[in-house]
């Protein structure tokens, strides 16, 4: 059963014994189902938030389960736990009345936004008695105790609970066991953020992560899966919770990619799991994987990169299982090559998910880049931010224009370690000026991001090669873009505007 979060983050973060002990259980289940952990729920009624301690698709029903640790008593008609030294604790309702609050509150949330009827329960767990209190208000099978306390146990009780769900009304629009699969994982999947951000971005940015989270409700049942979307998408965050997903189902699991600077973005994210991150220059000859993540897969779409991918995947790229992220925008002209041949081939074995709504590039970063350069990177999610900062120099717009701008923006208060100079015509990788600045190129900034950019050496010539490094360096920052421009870099900008149609702003 897939973990959301995954079993080690449970297991991290969670307060509650007994909470760690059902998610061990629930992770040991061999079914195609989902689990949900401490799920918050608005709009309750009676109150301004619910919360589950867990919400699991099971055969297509809805299971909203709450879990007490310790003991339960009703006593003169109001509920108590009871802590391990034997302390009792005043609830506020009964146990299954909370399990069904957070089960109503969830159904309305789901049929406010348009899904159909759909099958769902309440169920307590009280892991540490024996036998839990009966009582008319609900069925023996709703309230499990120690004795299902195992995974075999468990997955049966489960099943008991879903044949015992209610048949749906006459005439009513149902809904599908996917869409349900969708919508759960859009409200309950939060990808993490890389970095913190303020204010107004940081809100819609929150937002907008969510419905990335739906692409993974199809990654566990689609043995191969090609993911395409635009700069900003979060392909990156999305293929590093996938390989979570993986990792936490026993899976052996490889991430891989050509550009040079992913390293130090992945490990991070995946923190101690047993996840290798290797790039692909690095890949040894003679180890394979369960499961195969590629990300930035544009850069490698060869024969001769596909073949090397056919060695590393159990069972080969044709029958095994892999995940391939990449941007159809075809960044691979800054790092790599693009067969498009290459491409038809592999993506003909593999179900294709799109990414459209951009959730690190603010609305006028998103206009730029699809108005100047033709390059769609989805819906702009960060409807916030500033317009972008163009600078008109006399001189060269070169780096040392670049670092002034930097200076301008600390002395507005900017954190100088969220500013990164792009030097487009360059392929350095990443130094740091005498004053503490990271200059940087397009090759090593590509699939990373933060908050200010400055982009400065610009093309000589908007050909392949010069608008795939632009293409990266306009794309990397969340909040201020910043481009600075020689007189001669204006008048190629000004003619490139023509033939899009566009105009310098």
């Amino acid at each position: 059963m897939i973990l959301v979060p995954d079993l080690a983050d449970i297991l991290r973060h969670s307060t509650s014994d007994a909470e760690r002990l059902v998610a061990r259980l629930l992770h040991q289940i061999d079914r195609q189902a989902v689990a949900f952990h401490s799920v918050k729920l608005r709009s309750a009624p009676g109150k301004q938030q619910a919360e589950a301690d867990f919400v699991i698709l099971w055969q297509g029903v809805v299971v909203v389960i709450e879990v007490k640790g310790g003991g339960v008593r009703k006593h003169e008609g109001t509920w108590y736990s009871v802590d391990r030294r034997g302390d009792w604790n005043k609830l506020a309702e009964s146990p299954m009345e909370q399990a069904r609050t957070a089960m109503y509150a969830l159904r309305d949330i789901l049929h406010e936004e348009g899904l159909g009827w759909f099958p769902r329960e309440a169920v307590v767990i009280t892991p540490d008695i024996d036998s839990p209190p009966n009582s008319l208000e609900w069925k023996s099978t709703h309230w499990l105790s120690s004795r299902d306390m195992t995974p075999g146990n468990l997955a049966r009780a489960l099943d008991d609970v879903a044949a015992e769900t209610a048949r749906p009304p006459r005439g009513i629009r149902l809904a599908t066991e996917k869409s349900l699969r969708e919508k759960l994982f859009g409200h309950f999947t939060l990808l993490p953020m890389v970095d913190a951000l303020r204010g107004a971005i940081l809100e819609d940015q929150n937002r907008a992560t969510q419905e990335q989270a739906r692409v993974l409700a199809s990654l566990d049942r689609n043995p191969r899966i090609m993911v395409l979307g635009g700069a900003g998408t979060g392909k990156s965050l999305v293929l590093a919770e996938a390989a979570k997903q993986e990792a936490g189902s026993g899976n052996s699991v490889l991430i891989t990619f050509h550009s040079p600077g992913l390293t130090r973005f992945f490990e991070p994210l995946i923190g101690d799991r047993k996840i290798e991150v290797i790039p692909f220059d690095e890949l040894p000859t003679n180890r394979t994987w369960d499961v195969v993540l590629i990300d930035e897969a544009q850069d490698l779409m060869t024969v001769e990169a596909m073949d090397r991918l056919d060695s590393v995947i159990n069972s080969g790229r044709s029958a095994g299982r892999w995940r391939m992220f990449l941007d159809p925008n075809n960044q691979a002209h800054v790092d790599g090559r693009f067969d498009q041949d290459v491409f038809d081939l592999v993506s003909s074995d593999a179900l294709i998910l799109d990414l459209t709504r951009n959730i690190r590039n603010t609305k006028a970063i998103v206009h730029v880049v699809q108005e100047y350069l033709g390059a769609d990177i989805g819906d702009p999610g960060i409807v916030h931010g500033e317009k972008i900062q163009w600078h008109f120099t006399r001189g060269p717009g070169d780096v040392e224009e670049a670092l002034t701008v930097g200076r301008r923006l600390i002395a507005d208060g900017v954190s100088r370690s969220a500013i990164w100079v792009v030097s487009v015509d360059s392929a350095s990788p990443p130094s740091t000026s005498p004053d503490g600045f990271v200059i940087t190129s397009p090759r090593y900034a590509k699939g990373l991001e933060t908050e200010y950019v400055v982009v400065c050496d610009l093309p000589k010539d908007y050909d392949a090669v010069g608008l795939a490094r632009l293409y990266v360096a306009v794309t990397r920052p969340r909040v201020s873009l910043h481009i600075i421009a020689s007189p001669e870099d204006k008048k190629r900008l000004q003619q490139l505007a023509r033939e899009r149609g566009g105009s310098l702003q």
